[in-house]
């Protein structure tokens, strides 16, 4: 009997074990991804860290149905960019209610990682042009995917996506794709 108990817990730890490996294999296997995904939506590499961290805690928490979705990376880019549109809201409401910008200021760390050109370029762009760009051109989401993990339709993104290049092309200064 007590044996039995033992065999019990191991197996159950063992399967527990199992769960938790996959979805660290899951985070290793995705996360820079993410990340770099997310920066480039939203400019600031502290808040791109946020995001991440608060989509894979999400997705761990809902990793017992997750893990056997068609596309978990999907569900985590969707949980990321749901994220980013709610703090985005937020944020915008904020600055209404207070009715004043403060002066963005400019960080090192981020101009040493993105050319000025491109950061110029991406930061002209509304945030769901960003997201449209970043996910079909940059991530090579298709639109049907793309559209999956934004909410919205795949016309929508395809649209997004035209004008965003057509201001990135201006702000550029020439025939950039």
């Amino acid at each position: 009997m007590m044996q039995d108990l033992r065999l019990d817990r191991v197996a159950t730890r063992d399967a527990t074990d199992e769960v938790g490996a996959a979805f660290e294999d899951f985070f290793d296997l995705e996360y820079e991804r993410l990340l770099r995904a997310l920066y480039l939506v939203v400019g600031e590499r502290q808040e791109a860290e946020d995001l991440a961290q608060d989509a894979f805690v999400k997705v761990l928490e809902r990793w017992d149905t997750v893990r056997w979705m068609d596309s978990p990376t999907g569900y985590l880019y969707r949980t990321a960019m749901n994220t980013f549109r709610t703090r985005y809201r937020r944020a915008v409401m904020a600055v209404r209610r207070v009715a004043m910008l403060a002066p963005r200021q400019r960080n090192a760390f981020e101009d040493a990682e993105m050319s000025a050109d491109v950061r110029e370029a991406l930061t002209a762009l509304t945030p769901r042009q960003r997201s449209a760009v970043v996910l079909s051109e940059l991530l090579g989401f298709g639109g049907e995917e793309a559209a999956s993990i934004m909410g919205i339709e795949a016309s929508t993104v395809r649209a997004l996506t035209t004008q965003a290049r057509a201001r990135m092309r201006t702000t550029l200064g020439g025939d950039h794709e």
